[in-house]
């Protein structure tokens, strides 16, 4: 919120406020209700962009399965061919959302690199939020202090996690077709079913 501060004699000077905007709440209420309306269901996806030697997804069965949703968080477990070890992790917070990334060992251990991440700086839109990298990132993978991710969810159309690490050309992309949900897959590695 914009106000003005004036003096008598003196010019007025603007003065930023914090408001969380109407926009803000219902940009971001729209796009977590679509989230939390994928709540059981499980889809394909395909690699719309990675870096040309990318050997981890590209050529793999990929599954987006939204497993669980609660008041203000939802996991998605992102399955890779046979590796069961990620999971989306989306937060609703006081000021925004966030996505943070949960990475496990076959046994359920936590990976040496996870819990990385970021949350919206911004209000984003209905469709699109958008989650830069956070402070717990750099300290987890320095070089990923340029990582943005983005996910792109259109209700009844697709889903679709994006990766930008800015100053280089590295960018995946990879898009769920919501149309036709799959059968559920397996728990990911360190989940009871």
């Amino acid at each position: 919120m914009l106000t003005f501060s004036c003096l008598w004699f003196t010019s007025c000077t603007p003065k930023v406020t914090a408001a969380k905007t109407s926009a803000s709440t219902g940009n971001q209420t729209a796009f977590w209700s679509a989230l939390q309306s994928l709540c059981g269901k499980a889809y394909a996806g395909k690699v719309i962009n990675a870096p040309a030697n990318d050997t981890v997804f590209k050529n793999k069965t990929l599954v987006m399965h939204v497993r669980s949703c609660g008041e203000g968080l939802i996991r998605i477990p992102f399955v890779v061919g046979e590796n069961r070890s990620r999971t989306w992790v989306f937060r609703k917070q006081e000021n925004g959302l966030s996505l943070h990334h949960d990475h496990r060992h076959e046994d359920g251990s936590e990976d040496a690199v996870t819990q990385y991440g970021g949350s919206t700086t911004n209000a984003g839109s209905a469709t699109v939020q958008v989650f830069p990298a956070d402070e717990q990132t750099v300290r987890i993978l320095p070089a990923a202090y340029g990582n943005v991710w983005w996910v792109e969810l259109v209700p009844g159309e697709y889903f679709t996690y994006n990766l930008r690490r800015l100053g280089t050309d590295r960018l995946f992309s990879i898009r769920f077709d919501l149309k036709d949900t799959i059968p559920s897959p397996a728990a990911p590695w360190g989940w009871k079913d």
